[in-house]
């Protein structure tokens, strides 16, 4: 495996490998802010964690590592996160299927979580390029994909059936390797700010 299927450590967030034994706490998480009734992203309802968890450990079988993200302060599991479209031989990932508890919005968490992320991605696998994808009308995601230092790549046209039926434009983004000292900068200058 390109990417290897270990804990990340960080100051506010620690992100463990996904298992089976997550599936409660995060339908707890996911219950804070029911982000499922958002239309245009693809959370999961309660009901449907368990085989939401359940696909994530087959994808990460695959070298798709997904990760529960544990808010250091609280101990609590806050939400999920992954890489997806791993690609060990031209060193590119995604990195997304990012969703957090509302009580965890606006803090430190999704920042550092990013940031572990991209150093194990540029530091330790010497990645090329990581993408993330959201909706086109997702502003809020959009938002923070932009702030992460990530750039547009281009849109999608018509990408994906959502499961209303409606069409998904998806808004590419990426950050390079050329770019990545300036974005781990930023980031660590984001997350002194909240000390």
């Amino acid at each position: 495996m390109w990417i290897k299927n270990v804990p990340l450590v960080g100051r506010w967030v620690t992100l463990i490998p996904l298992a089976m034994g997550h599936s409660e706490a995060l339908k707890n998480a996911v219950q804070d802010g029911e982000s499922w009734r958002l239309w245009y992203a693809n959370v999961p309802k309660p009901e449907q964690m368990d085989d939401y968890v359940a696909d994530a450990i087959v994808g990460a079988e695959q070298g798709n590592v997904a990760y529960a993200v544990i808010n250091n302060q609280s101990q609590q599991i806050v939400g999920t996160t992954r890489y997806y479209q791993v690609d060990g031989d031209n060193r590119r990932a995604a990195i997304g299927y990012t969703w957090y508890a509302n009580s965890a919005r606006r803090t430190a968490i999704n920042t550092e979580a990013k940031l572990l992320l991209l150093e194990n991605l540029f530091g330790q696998c010497n990645a090329v390029a990581v993408e993330f994808r959201t909706h086109f009308l997702n502003h809020t995601s959009r938002g923070a994909i932009e702030r992460l230092g990530a750039k547009l790549d281009g849109i999608l046209r018509a990408h994906q059936i959502m499961r209303d039926g409606s069409l998904r434009d998806t808004a590419v983004y990426s950050i390079v390797a050329s770019e990545w000292p300036a974005v781990r900068n930023n980031l660590k200058y984001k997350l002194s700010s909240r000390m």
